[in-house]
């Protein structure tokens, strides 16, 4: 029976540690025990810094545990687009900076001895179907052009099974399991006199001398507060209009030992597949839709099994599948650095482009810098404050197709009653002048929201496959009972009021 979780969770337990008890006093706060938060949390404690971490799920328990553990300096985006919008210095600054992420997850591995499988493989871009060669031929000079002159043309990926036709290779790039790592990066901040709460939410994020984090009945006060949330939840404006939300997909299929080398591989498609090994699992991705604008989720997991078998068809049985969420800017680059229209100790970190693990470890070795007074040669090129004209289109593209969602508020729901709503699923019911969430657990009780998002009030939609209820317009994702589980809202679903015929019986 294939398994509803990543194959990272399903082979190593997610950390856990105390909630927070009382007050605490440090020199830096970060909010979220991910892999942006706890490479900055590690890298200033090793500094010395008094650092307390606040997650109020386990360490890696939001979408660090959903990724497929690529590390690569190949970007999603393309070079010679980055280019286009950037310039050769600044293409040239981000292959630094994603080659500099993964020798220091190699450095960490090795100085903290972490058993997580960490492995040097090639990394092959090949051409989806229809694309052309140029496509690959362009992006060999702009990467050339970025200083990565190790990367060339060859005739094709070293897979058996299929002819991927010519591609690219990207020498020594890595792959390891994101929660080995991470298990072990958190015992390491431990050892170095930092503190991480699980199970701790917090509520309210003040910048300030000091800084205030509030969480439950407690406060923890800093000189500075990195936000590492995957999506800030301490902004409701700045930063979500200059970037977008996309849910992918992932599945895990039984291979025979030595039949799929390892390496990392990706297609030119818009959206792409990526592929890789985990010991004698086949790990294929892809089917990428913007969060909350498809109705269709349980069938991409359907095309991709289906398209990985037409080139593996080795595959034997399905036994994970699992979907993240990512945050796409709008010029290409991540957001790494102080949050806008905030105060100067207020850092963020966000717009993972589908590259969180080394834009997380990217921003550890930044934010650590910003904080320790140091200079950082990717300080500008991550500002979060950034505007490029050039990506203006884009921008707007991204904001009309926002501001349509609201008109959900003018039409009808999903269902008439929630009599119609199958256990196991949810859909939306018009109440008069509100949208109400219903979801009917697997034993037939019906569970009431409003479907109104807390962030900035777009109605949520029910994603079959993940049984959740995503935000079309900024990402926000709650759980079927409404509790949220990715901001940028950080607040649950209300409950619904109870109807008349609900309050008659």
């Amino acid at each position: 029976m294939t398994r509803h979780q990543s194959v990272w969770t399903a082979t190593h337990p997610l950390p856990r540690f105390e909630p927070l008890e009382h007050n605490v006093q440090v020199d830096v706060c970060v909010v979220g025990a991910g892999m942006a938060g706890l490479t900055t949390a590690y890298l200033l404690a090793r500094a010395g810094r008094r650092v307390a971490v606040l997650d109020d799920g386990p360490v890696a328990g939001g979408m660090t545990q959903m990724t497929t553990g690529h590390l690569t300096n190949q970007l999603d985006d393309r070079y010679f687009e980055l280019e286009k919008l950037h310039g050769v210095d600044a293409a040239r600054l981000a292959a630094d900076s994603h080659t500099a992420a993964i020798d220091r997850i190699e450095t960490i591995v090795r100085q903290e001895r972490i058993d997580c499988d960490f492995a040097r493989v090639d990394g092959y871009l090949f051409l989806a179907p229809g694309d052309k060669r140029e496509t690959l031929e362009r992006e060999l000079d702009a990467a050339h052009r970025a200083g990565l002159r190790n990367v060339r043309l060859v005739s094709r990926a070293p897979f058996a099974s299929f002819d991927t036709g010519p591609c690219l290779l990207f020498p020594n790039q890595g792959q390891f399991h994101p929660i080995k790592y991470l298990a072990n990066l958190a015992q390491a901040i431990h050892h170095e006199g930092g503190r991480i709460y699980t199970g701790t939410h917090a509520d309210v994020i003040e910048g300030g001398v000091p800084a205030l984090v509030h969480a439950g009945r407690h406060v923890v006060t800093a000189d500075a507060v990195v936000v590492a949330t995957n999506t800030p939840i301490n902004d409701r404006v700045a930063i979500h209009t200059k970037q977008a939300s996309y849910m992918t997909y992932v599945i895990g299929a039984r291979i025979p030992s030595g039949s799929v080398p390892k390496l990392l591989a990706w297609d030119t498609g818009d959206p792409y597949y990526y592929i890789r090994t985990q010991d004698d699992v086949l790990i294929v991705g892809g089917e990428d839709h913007k969060t909350g604008q498809a109705n269709d989720t349980p069938e991409r997991y359907q095309r991709l099994e289906a398209w990985a078998r037409a080139r593996f068809p080795m595959m034997g049985e399905l036994l994970f599948n699992w979907a993240g969420q990512i945050m796409e800017t709008q010029d290409y680059l991540a957001f790494i650095g102080r949050n806008p229209m905030d105060h100067e100790n207020i850092y963020v970190v966000t717009g993972d482009s589908g590259m969180g693990l080394t834009h997380g470890t990217i921003a550890g070795m930044l934010l650590s810098d910003l904080i320790l007074g140091r200079t950082n040669p990717w300080e500008k090129l991550y500002d979060p404050s950034r505007v490029r004209i050039r990506a203006a289109s884009e921008f707007a593209r991204e904001n009309s197709n926002v501001a349509l969602q609201y008109t959900d508020w003018l039409t009808g729901g999903d269902v008439k009653s929630a009599d119609e709503v199958a256990p196991g699923s949810g859909a939306i019911m018009r109440r008069g002048l509100e949208k109400i969430a219903v979801y009917r657990d697997p034993q037939g009780q019906v569970h009431e929201c409003h479907a109104k998002c807390p962030h900035l009030g777009c109605v949520v939609h029910w994603n079959p496959a993940e049984t959740t209820w995503d935000c079309p317009c900024h990402g926000s994702r709650f759980d079927a009972y409404g509790k949220v589980i990715n901001g940028p809202a950080n607040l649950d679903l209300a409950p619904a009021e109870p109807s008349r015929e609900q309050r008659a019986a």
